[in-house]
């Protein structure tokens, strides 16, 4: 084997490269937000470490048939009636054949929840426009106040904790399992919703384990408290019970087959 050393040019011109694609990178994330209640890193830290990827199996063209006992949030046909806007207003959000468009404004569902299996299908345009939070991005707020992220994450950096299936401003996945563009992808969620004493101190903190497109990326993960962006909110009594709420972000994410199966407290809790 032949090995020869670059010369100065060849190197000049890699290094230009380099510093090319390096200015290309998106500026994601913050270094001016408070840190987070383990104090390992800020909350949206540009700084932290991005999920490796893990390559999910194919996407299925065919819905996940809901099990028995489930309640049908959003099934095949045109039915939105489970939903409604966040101020209790008539949903104006309009689905069409089965596939419920992201239209102006949070929507969310008229029943409320606490412990619970839920099922989401959702899918980021195939079509790419922006880059990191402005790519495919929504959200699955539980309980409507305890964020899992959606967004365009295949090849599109962004905050670790911002990412696809992150709990948001709180846990990256621990691997990014985004498939691509325009492909239809699962959430499965298992949630238990916290709980308070009877003085309305916190108990027990929300926890959720979630699957995204079949991979594990939350097993059992506590949340610090309520979503909000660039801060976290403390628990107060009025988070233990909620609905499922969707987020209108601006961007176009279509959804799809959302069911959910209430899990009733163990036998003797």
């Amino acid at each position: 084997m032949n090995w020869s050393i670059p010369s100065l040019t060849s190197m000049a011109i890699m290094c230009a490269c380099a510093a090319s694609l390096l200015a290309q990178q998106p500026n994601v994330g913050y270094d001016d937000t408070p840190m987070q209640p383990d104090g390992k890193w800020r909350i949206h830290d540009s700084k932290r470490p991005e999920p490796p990827v893990v390559a999910p199996g194919p996407a299925s063209a065919t819905p996940m048939a809901p099990p028995a006992d489930a309640i049908v949030l959003l099934g095949g046909g045109e039915d939105v009636a489970a939903w409604q806007m966040m101020d209790g207003s008539p949903i104006t959000w309009v689905m069409k054949g089965g596939v419920l468009p992201t239209g102006k404004g949070m929507i969310r569902t008229k029943a409320e929840f606490t412990d619970f299996q839920l099922h989401v299908e959702f899918a980021t345009p195939s079509e790419v426009k922006g880059d990191s939070q402005a790519r495919g991005n929504s959200g699955v707020f539980l309980l409507g106040k305890f964020e899992v992220q959606v967004l365009d994450s295949f090849h599109n950096r962004t905050y670790a904790d911002g990412q696809a299936a992150a709990l948001y401003g709180q846990h990256p996945p621990l691997v990014n399992a985004s498939r691509p563009p325009g492909e239809w992808q699962t959430y499965d969620i298992v949630f238990t919703a916290p709980r308070f004493t009877p003085s309305g101190t916190l108990d027990n903190p929300a926890v959720a384990t979630v699957l995204h497109n079949g991979i594990v990326v939350h097993n059992a993960v506590p949340f610090w408290g309520p979503t909000t962006h660039r801060r976290i909110d403390p628990y107060t009594p009025d988070t233990a019970k909620g609905p499922i709420a969707l987020q209108d972000h601006g961007n176009p994410v279509r959804y799809r087959n959302i069911w959910i199966r209430r899990i009733a407290p163990e036998s003797g809790s």
